[in-house]
């Protein structure tokens, strides 16, 4: 075994009970099933699997070919609040004998139902390690109190979410027996293929219905107010009546409150209703499918807040049952479900959109981690538990592998010349970087960008990156609120009018934020540089163009057309050389690199460039790059060229300082260093008394447009304001 010590194979039980569940564990069983050489694994079968009214779903386990040890009636039929006692009782009396006979190292329990809770205190009376699957989260019904109750009688915990695993540290829960691996759901979800998707629709809910025009309704009782659900899901159904759209409606789970649920649907008709399929299963292969195109879910499934916004499918939360969720922003909540009128509103504001790809719950890569995370289990560690009262730890090491992975972001720049893709970490590290020509076209763009963004977040993986996001830093005009390429500069061909968040969140289930790079840049100085700590500065980027961003009151400017800070082209002179924006006197036409370039030709066609020790091939472009070596090596025309340059740009930063104020200009790009001096100057020449004092800077950032671009996710899952 690796790790543990261990000299056999580790024997594993997983017990499912319900078809929510087993959409959780059977990824985990893939998982154990495919290693044979570290695992044995029983498979134990119990509670509503078993029940005709429920669809019999012990047959989907034995159609993914796993071998039932052991099947236990555990039901007591009557889906009232005594019932479920007795089933928990009954199951309590049925499993000693079985755990008996497969003497298994470890128990998997999945989440927060009445059979799980008498899953756990079996094992835990017996000495049998468990293993909790999604403990720290927080729903708002019994749920939350049977979850807690199994993390209590756990020995090691995987949890989903950033916020579950401190919950289970705050519980007192030992933090090097937490597992952080996301959903193992997530791992179908996010390797799901969509050819087949209308096939199913049809099989489901008949020919004729299109993607996105359609509702998936999944409503289940509130135990801990069963006739206010009742009541809540009439309402449900008249407002699915009334909105008129093919609705496909599963029945809901056992919970004491179900059968009155079902006298509802059949007293509404709902069974016979030509916009309505009832169905008790949908296999999870499918349902993935029907969720993921359809216009809306509704309901007050966790699925609905949970595995749903890996799609960006709208969702309609009724009522309390998973009030305290965490959620996307594809996900309307409607907690008072008191009127029809309310419920239809939603499904009006709500069907048909399409909302960003969330991966809060994983990130596709679940079960890897909690296979090695079995595998370092030591059975001869003691059993009994430990817990850490407070107070708790407040600094968690970042290299325990297995339980902490570290919080980063896909960061994208696409130049003129070079398309570049990093993984970029929280405080700043460039992990992993990979460097490719930018294509010509639009479509070999989008091609190797996806290609490139693909293989980085493969590659966070291996390691030990949760990669949070997309962020992408690019020239142009940028609408950063709807992720479009409005139009860009002439440097980058093919360019306008360019939807890049949605292809890049459809291909990695993430979220994208788009920006114009000299708005990264500024950005990147705001959490990392500079103006860490600033309220007011701009950024000036001085490399093959000029651009800039402008951070006010802690807040990056767009302005009312997206295009804020376009510093390059405030105008220097009022007649003066051509810029590439088609006017005169611009910035940008004395200062960027393209101006001196321009500047170095002439000379060099004068034979007034070089001077001792410097040389230019014959097929050697001459670049800004000779032009600075030039100056350096003492050419007068060369270092008034420059000179000049930097005057005009000191001429720029006035103007800004006038109209803006700032309390800081940060100079950024590779001319940064050459201009800094000559800008100074100026500053004390022209500007207001009052200006004068503004400090002007060197970035120290080497590369702005990633960090950037990384800061857009990384402030903004951190709840920064962006």
């Amino acid at each position: 075994m690796e790790k543990n010590g261990n000299n056999r194979k580790l024997r594993v039980c997983v017990a499912t009970c319900n078809r929510a569940d087993y959409s959780k564990l059977a990824p985990i069983m893939f998982g154990i099933k495919a290693e044979p050489q570290f695992f044995e694994l029983d498979v134990v079968v119990l509670g509503s699997h078993l029940i005709d009214d429920y669809g019999n779903t012990y047959r989907m386990i034995e159609q993914d070919d796993f071998d039932i040890h052991t099947r236990l009636h555990t039901i007591v039929r009557g889906e009232d609040e005594a019932s479920m006692v007795e089933s928990v009782g009954l199951a309590l009396v049925k499993l000693p004998d079985v755990l008996n006979r497969l003497k298994p190292d470890i128990m998997i329990v999945h989440g927060d139902r009445f059979d799980a809770l008498a899953l756990a205190t079996s094992a835990a009376l017996m000495n049998i390690r468990i293993l909790h699957i999604e403990g720290g989260e927080v729903s708002g019904t019994i749920d939350d109190s049977i979850r807690h109750a199994i993390t209590k009688l756990a020995h090691y915990h995987v949890c989903c979410t950033r916020n579950a695993e401190q919950h289970l540290i705050s519980m007192c829960e030992d933090h090097d027996r937490i597992l952080l691996a996301g959903c193992p759901s997530y791992d179908k979800l996010l390797s799901s293929k969509k050819k087949d998707y209308m096939s199913i629709i049809r099989m489901w809910l008949g020919e004729g219905v299109k993607p996105k025009d359609y509702i998936v309704a999944l409503q289940h009782p509130v135990t801990t107010d069963i006739k206010h659900s009742i009541k809540m899901f009439e309402l449900t159904l008249d407002a699915l009546i009334s909105f008129n759209k093919m609705t496909l409606v599963l029945f809901p789970n056992i919970d004491a409150g179900s059968k009155e649920m079902v006298r509802v649907m059949r007293k509404k008709g709902v069974e016979h209703h030509p916009n309505f399929r009832a169905v008790k299963h949908v296999p999870f292969d499918q349902f993935i499918q029907l969720v993921a195109h359809a216009g809306c879910v509704i309901g007050n499934s966790s699925c609905g807040v949970r595995e749903v916004g890996a799609f960006g499918t709208p969702v309609i939360n009724l009522g309390t049952r998973q009030i305290g969720r965490e959620t996307g922003e594809n996900v309307l909540h409607v907690r008072d479900a008191d009127t029809q009128d309310k419920i239809l509103q939603a499904l009006h504001l709500q069907f048909g959109k399409q909302y960003p790809c969330s991966k809060i719950y994983g990130d596709g890569n679940a079960v890897p981690r909690i296979l090695k995370f079995l595998k370092s289990i030591d059975l001869q560690e003691p059993l009994q538990k430990k817990f850490c009262f407070p107070p708790v730890k407040e600094n968690i090491s970042q290299d325990i592998d297995h339980i902490l992975e570290t919080q980063s972001a896909l960061a994208v720049d696409l130049g003129g010349t070079n398309l570049r893709v990093a993984i970029v970490s929280m405080k700043g590290e460039i992990v992993k970087k990979d460097t490719q020509l930018n294509p010509r076209t639009y479509q070999e763009r989008i091609e190797v960008i996806l290609k490139m963004c693909i293989e980085a977040a493969s590659e966070a993986v291996n390691l030990n990156c949760r990669i949070l996001g997309v962020g992408i830093s690019t020239g142009g005009r940028v609408n950063p609120r709807e992720g479009v390429v409005l139009h860009s500069t002439k440097l980058i061909q093919e360019w306008s009018s360019v939807d890049l968040r949605t292809p890049i969140s459809d291909a990695l289930h993430l979220p994208v934020w788009v920006d114009n790079d000299g708005n990264c840049a500024a950005l990147a100085e705001r959490k990392f540089g500079h103006g860490k700590g600033i309220e007011n500065f701009v950024t000036l980027i001085t490399g093959t163009g000029i651009g800039g961003g402008i951070i006010h009151q802690n807040e990056l400017i767009h302005g009312s057309s997206f295009c804020a800070a376009e510093l390059g082209h405030i105008m220097v002179a009022l007649d003066g050389p051509e810029c590439l924006c088609g006017s005169h006197g611009c910035l940008e036409a004395y200062a960027s690199g393209i101006a001196l370039q321009r500047e170095a030709k002439k000379l060099h066609d004068e034979d007034s460039l070089l001077v001792g020790g410097m040389s230019v091939k014959k097929e050697e472009v001459v670049t800004a790059v000779h032009l600075i070596q030039a100056a350096k090596l003492g050419n007068p025309k060369a270092e008034h060229i420059i000179r000049t340059a930097g005057q005009a740009l000191g001429l720029g930063v006035v103007n800004i300082m006038h109209t803006i104020n700032p309390s800081l200009v940060i100079l950024s790009g590779i001319l940064a260093s050459h201009y800094i001096d000559v800008v100074k100057e100026v500053i004390q020449q022209r500007a207001l008394f009052s200006a004068q004092t503004v400090d002007v800077v060197v970035s120290d950032l080497v590369d702005p447009a990633l960090l950037g671009a990384a800061s857009m996710v990384l402030d903004y899952t951190t709840r920064r304001i962006y």
